[in-house]
Formats: C-alpha cells, structure tokens, sequence
C-alpha cells in the first residue's frame, strides 16, 4: 500500500479462516466502518472519512480480496459470498473493541453492508447504501439492450478461467475504464490515488472475479431465502444513488422497501464514485443517518 488516508492509523486485524484485513481507524465517539466499493479501495472514503473521525471512531479496511487485505483462493462459491465477506466485517469490529457500529458501503461496499444488516442486525445500528440495489433486484431490473452498462457483472460470472484471463490480460485498461465511465469527472480520482486503485486491482484479478461470480450465484440464493421469510433490515437506512430507474425504466425507492422497515432513499446529481466527487453531500447524508434514533 502505497497511500494513506491521512491521520489515520493502520493495522492488520485477523477475521477468519487465517485471512487478515489492512484497516485505517481514527477518531473517537460512536462507531462508523466504511466500506469501499469497485475498482477502489479504503481511500475512496479519504474525504468523508477525515471529517466523521472529528466526533466519531471511523474504521475503513480493504474488503477480502482487495486492497492490501489478504486474497484468499476461491475454494468454493461462499470464500467470497456477500455472507462471508459481512462476517469479516463483524469479526473486525468486534476485535477493534465494537460490538454495535454504523455502517455505510458503497458499491460492493454496500452489498456487504446489506448482508450484513440482514444476517448482523444486532451489531449494525444504522446502515447506509450508495448506488446499489440489493443484489436479487439488481439481476431483475437488468435486461435487453439495457444490460449492457452491466457488461462486467455478465462476465464475471462465468466459470473460473477466462474471465481471469482475459482481464488480467489487460488489467490497467479493464479496472481503468470503469475509473472514468462511472464518473461524471475522472479528476477528482488524483493520478496518485488512480495509480492506487489501478495497482490494487491489477494484483487481485482472482478475488475480485470470485466476488461478482458470487453475486451471480450464492448471493442471489441468500436473497431469495430473506424474501422468502420476509426478512428486513430493522435499522434506520438510507440509501443514496443516480437515478438508475429514469434511465432504466424501474422504482429504486420501491425496490427498496420492501428490504428496509425505516428507509429513507434519495438520488444523487453526483456520479458513481460519489464519495469522491460530492464528498459534502455524503458526509452530511452520513450525520443526518447517525442522528436518526435506533432500537438497543
């Protein structure tokens, strides 16, 4: 790791199985972890993470399999179920000293955090998610001529092999392109903090792979059985994303209900790395969050 969020104290921290996660933590008052989406890692939260540790204990690690975290090898469909990766988060809470914590992901962040919420609700006391759908709505809302903004997602979940190949065959351009589609100014990712995330992501083509063919497979299972029981997340939750549903033609808000008892959804003029390019607005979305009463 070559970049730090300024302030900020590093550590690896043990979550299971032999697999160890690199994480940032300041601050001091009630308990926030961050979680980092896709082609990025912890320091997409450089901005909001700096201003939330001047009243909160702010904790941002690299999720399994990215980052500076340890890469475990695909043994089966769960090493890198969103089921899994939640439990880390736990786990790495708890041996930080936090039984209960807020938690806000963005991107596969915010899968994370969902699962979490859903299979964690007595550790996760509010919960932020930017610009995802949980994961079953997102495979139904995709279709037709359409699913092509989705491209990855498809080919990702292919059988192990080529996928591997043929990113890693050209990483920087792959991970790269995603860098400057999805934001509405690719300057406000630093050449530095760029070179960062394009360096993370070119050595960990396996496990990032095996995250999205997760979400192709043994996530959608774990969805499909919380609906089936009706299942929800009972924390307070906000959820902040483009406007997928004008330029797709589908609710955001309304898939969303169903998964969350106290949900307060909004969109966001920002582009997909939202952190980085209208970091106030996450911020103060963040504080109105935490303000938000909470059951326990």
């Amino acid at each position: 790791m070559t970049q730090a969020i300024p302030g900020f104290d590093y550590q690896r921290v043990p979550v299971a199985d032999g697999v160890t996660l690199n994480v940032a933590v300041a601050g001091a008052g009630s308990p926030i972890v961050l979680l980092h989406g896709f082609p990025q890692t912890h320091l997409m939260w450089r901005h909001v993470a700096v201003d939330l540790a001047a009243d909160h204990t702010v904790i941002c690690p690299d999720l399994r399999g990215y980052g500076a975290s340890d890469k475990p090898a695909a043994r089966d469909a769960d090493t890198y179920s969103k089921r899994t990766m939640a439990a880390d988060i736990v786990t790495l809470a708890g041996r930080l000293g936090h039984d209960r914590f807020a938690l806000a992901g963005h991107d596969r962040g915010a899968l994370v955090a969902i699962r979490a919420g859903l299979d964690h609700p007595a550790a996760v006391t509010h919960l932020a998610s930017l610009d995802v759908l949980p994961t079953l709505d997102m495979w139904d809302v995709l279709h037709g001529s359409s699913a092509a903004v989705a491209f990855h997602l498809y080919l990702m979940a292919q059988p192990p092999g080529l996928p591997e190949k043929m990113i890693s065959a050209s990483a920087d351009a792959f991970f790269g392109y995603f860098l400057d589609m999805w934001a509405q100014d690719p300057r406000v990712i630093p050449a530095d903090v760029r070179a960062e995330y394009l360096r993370a992501s070119r050595e960990a083509v396996p496990s990032i792979v095996a995250d999205y063919r997760a979400s192709a497979g043994i996530d959608i299972e774990h969805d499909r059985a919380d609906r089936a029981a009706g299942n929800r997340l009972p924390m307070p939750v906000t959820v902040v994303q483009q406007d997928w549903g004008a330029a797709l033609g589908f609710d955001a808000a309304a898939l969303w209900r169903p998964w969350a008892a106290d949900l307060e959804h909004r969109t966001t003029s920002a582009g997909h790395f939202m952190a980085e390019e209208s970091p106030d607005e996450i911020i103060k979305l963040l504080r109105s969050l935490l303000a938000r009463p909470h059951q326990g």
